[in-house]
């Protein structure tokens, strides 16, 4: 590719997301023509519709820490890595699903529905289709794993370069999936550690999807030790503000745009700082009301409709949205004196404020 996708000083957030949308449609396209055999399209045809919708976050501040790092001319590369930063997102988020047994996904069945609805229409026994459904999103997830790799290991000819993108990209995986074990532990309980809250949106969220990104990119520019260090300054609040964000949302979204149940995070029972201060803060009947919500498997609309008074009574939702503030402008006050091009400022100021206001 050689389409340009940042003028002089700003980076065209549309034209980047088009770009890494262009690769995968014809990555997948090529994997579907190279199939072993014709039983590969149903995998293949369900990831193409689980990448509809994505956000394409992780791609853009992967393209942005080119541009910071000093990456001019053909952005081939570059986009090809962003590409892989999203097929890995995908791997993550149908074994997240799998995981915590998500019906929904952006607002449609999650990989493993999805998967279970073909098996029964295709002829399979409808008492295994649940678990066949389970099976068939492990092995869709390891697939976009592998195919992540394989387009990460050819975004750039110069092995220096891709054995330094490899080196970031192990250390991202080793991150998200600490991150994610962290949730694991702490999931379907009051949760009233707020360090750890944070600690587990830190290592889940802000390295796995601003931090490393970034650096990526930045390693594909050749950028110096200070452009690096500059990228984790700015990702790590925003990143954390990001999680709170979610946080939030899960509780207090419209399912219509969040994608998913407002009853799912409750059920689960997720470790959020949200939670950890409510736990923190509430006493008697209020705090006899979480223990029995949290991680309740049957939960309900009116129980979380209680729940949201306990929240908003302790100030726990009020005290979120001031941290989120706090990282927000922690992270923008970096971009002040950043030694990154005008067009990757411009980006990264208006990412950060669509990662923190947002409704999904």
């Amino acid at each position: 590719m050689t389409e340009t996708v940042a003028g002089a000083d700003r980076l065209d957030a549309t034209a980047v997301r088009h770009a890494v949308d262009a690769v995968l449609t014809d990555f997948l396209d090529a994997k579907l023509k190279a199939a072993p055999g014709p039983e590969l399209s149903t995998l293949i045809t369900t990831l193409r519709c689980f990448l509809i919708g994505g956000k394409r976050l992780r791609p853009l501040l992967c393209v942005a820490g080119w541009y910071a790092g000093g990456g001019e001319g053909d952005t081939t590369g570059v986009i090809r890595a962003a590409a892989g930063l999203e097929l890995f997102q995908a791997f993550a988020l149908v074994h997240d699903d799998v995981m915590d047994a998500s019906d929904l996904r952006r607002g449609r069945p999650s990989a493993h529905r999805e998967l279970a609805v073909a098996y029964a229409a295709g002829g399979g026994v409808r008492t295994r289709a649940d678990v066949h459904g389970v099976g068939a999103a492990i092995l869709l997830g390891d697939l976009a794993l592998v195919w992540s790799d394989e387009l990460l290991h050819t975004a750039d000819r110069r092995t220096d370069r891709v054995t330094r993108v490899l080196e970031l990209v192990d250390a991202m995986r080793n991150e998200v999936v600490y991150g994610q074990y962290l949730d694991l532990l702490s999931a379907g309980r009051l949760f009233g550690d707020i360090e750890a809250a944070v600690r587990i949106a830190r290592y889940k969220t802000a390295k796995y999807t601003v931090e490393r990104p970034l650096h990526i990119g930045a390693a594909l520019a050749d950028a110096e030790p200070v452009v690096l260090e500059a990228c984790t300054a700015f990702a790590l609040p925003l990143g954390e503000a990001f999680q709170l964000r979610d946080d939030l949302l899960g509780v207090y979204g419209d399912p219509a745009e969040t994608g998913k149940p407002m009853t799912d995070d409750i059920r689960e029972g997720k470790a959020t700082v949200l939670m950890a201060l409510a736990a923190r803060r509430a006493c008697g009947a209020d705090l006899k009301l979480l223990q029995a919500t949290i991680g309740n498997a049957d939960v309900t609309a009116k129980d979380v409709e209680r729940l949201r008074l306990i929240l908003d009574a302790t100030g726990a939702r009020r005290t979120v949205e001031q941290m989120i503030q706090h990282r927000r402008e922690q992270a923008l006050a970096v971009l002040d004196d950043a030694p990154f091009s005008p067009a990757a400022v411009r980006l990264l100021r208006d990412l950060a404020q669509k990662a923190t206001v947002r409704r999904a």
